[in-house]
């Protein structure tokens, strides 16, 4: 681990936890697909790990942009989340239940992202890469949509969850 001396330096760190962190998900995701039983969740996962397969792409060009690996740093806060997942991936119950299990577990991942990125933005701008910037919003944004996705079929399951609840 480096020490962190400027803001530069903090930077690249930060970038080196977010892919880190977009790596892990881009493993986990498929296995949240196929754990889903809504179609509309399973493809919204799907259509994310497309995005997130993006999400490393971008990143590596912001590492290629500041002269630095992106690799080398573990997301010890994403594979907190990624475990979390895999836990309720495991749950045993109704359907619906658990897609808005998975739901929630996924809102988590997402908003830590939204939050990382968001950060990471703010130190790129002080920087003046604006370059950078560019990257780090559009994928802010994407992770943004995401999570309003996921609000919106967690919406529309709700109803159907609460008609399990006793009388």
């Amino acid at each position: 681990m480096s020490k962190l001396t400027t803001v530069h330096v903090l930077l690249e760190q930060e970038i080196k936890d977010l892919y880190n962190a977009e790596t892990q998900l881009v493993k986990a995701l498929p296995k949240m697909a196929k754990a889903a039983t809504d179609e509309a969740l399973k493809e919204a996962f799907e259509a994310h790990l497309e995005e997130t397969k993006g999400h490393v792409e971008r990143l590596e060009k912001v590492a290629d942009i500041l002269g630095i690996k992106p690799t080398g740093k573990v997301c010890k806060a994403m594979q907190g989340l990624v475990e979390e997942g895999g836990e309720t991936i495991s749950e045993k119950g109704e359907g619906v239940l658990r897609d808005l299990a998975l739901i929630i577990a996924a809102q988590k991942v997402e908003h830590y992202e939204i939050s990382g990125y968001g950060s990471v933005k703010t130190l790129a701008e002080a920087l003046g890469q604006d370059d950078i910037v560019e990257l780090l919003q559009t994928t802010e944004d994407e992770e943004g949509e995401a999570d309003k996705k996921l609000t919106s079929i967690a919406e529309r399951l709700l109803p159907q969850a609460l008609e399990l609840e006793p009388a």
